[in-house]
């Protein structure tokens, strides 16, 4: 599939698009401050109970249940075939056990039930460990950019990369959509789809420059441009092909990787976004403020 884009200047735009990010993360830094996040069972103590249902339940009827348990603080999430209910505290083998067997007696004797606990150090432990897995992952990325072509390529991808995976905690934030572990697998992932879009307008970048008589900035802007150009339509047909069957997944697939395809849907748009109008303005406005090299003067014969 091809588009047309050839008359479209990406740097003309970039300061009015960068500009547009830098007001998007200051809103995520205010909705992060404000409301937080919605962590799921895996980095909150608590307890998680799914039960899928044999036959349709009344929704009123199961929260007057559930209030009539009398189990402490919950959320509950009730689906057609699905109830999800998540405790802030961690049920004792009893009460799980007491639980279950009311249900199964009020509206459904074949309900299945799946229940994970995890204690405070548990959750504490996950959510260090899932930031410690970001920030590898990251300077890995710096490591390797920096060897395989230069310094200004490497900064400018590990801000984009990172202004994605910002935008996608951002989203998850202002619609109060569970953080759990697929996420953190989801935004390690969307890094590495991330990475690969930069990484292939750089290397057009990087091979243009061999060509291309740098006399100016706007010399340099058209390299750029132009690079952008000749590798858009391979970026948005994968992203375009990796979205929609992450939107299949969350279509069809089940509960528990639901938030990994919709935070890969987020990411996968982002890192499209991002890789144009952040990483390659980035390594721009880096470039044209280095000082160019000194020619090397010729040793006379003597």
């Amino acid at each position: 599939m091809r588009y047309k884009f050839h008359d479209f200047d990406f740097m003309k735009w970039s300061k009015p698009f960068m500009v547009a990010s830098i007001v998007i993360v200051l809103v995520g830094i205010l909705s992060l401050s404000i409301f937080g996040l919605n962590y799921g069972i895996d980095f909150q103590a608590g307890t998680s109970v799914d039960i899928s249902v044999t036959k349709p339940v009344d929704d009123a009827k199961v929260k007057q249940f559930l209030q009539d348990e009398n189990l402490g603080d919950y959320t509950p999430t009730i689906a057609a075939e699905r109830i999800s209910v998540r405790f802030k505290h961690a049920l004792t083998e009893v009460e799980q056990a007491k639980l279950e067997n009311d249900f199964k007696k009020q509206f459904d004797e074949k309900a299945s039930f799946e229940k994970n606990i995890v204690d405070v150090d548990i959750a504490k432990e996950q959510q260090v460990n899932a930031l410690r897995g970001i920030l590898i992952a990251s300077l890995g990325i710096i490591i390797y950019i920096a060897i395989r072509f230069e310094w200004r390529f490497a900064l400018a991808s590990v801000i984009a990369l990172l202004y994605d995976a910002f935008i996608v905690i951002t989203l998850f934030s202002i619609f109060r959509l569970e953080v759990n572990l697929p996420f953190i697998v989801a935004v390690l992932t969307i890094i590495g789809y991330s990475i690969n879009d930069t990484v292939v307008i750089f290397d057009r970048i990087r091979e243009n420059l061999r060509f291309a008589k740098i006399k100016s900035e706007a010399d340099l802007a058209k390299v750029v441009n132009d690079s952008i150009l000749q590798t858009l339509t391979r970026s948005i047909n994968t992203v375009v092909t990796v979205a929609f069957a992450a939107l299949c997944l969350y279509i069809f697939g089940s509960e528990s990787i639901k938030m990994f395809s919709l935070a890969m849907i987020f990411g996968l748009i982002s890192g499209a976004y991002s890789s144009i109008f952040i990483a390659s303005p980035l390594w721009f406005w880096m470039k044209r403020r280095a000082k160019p090299n000194k020619p090397v003067k010729a040793q006379t014969a003597t």
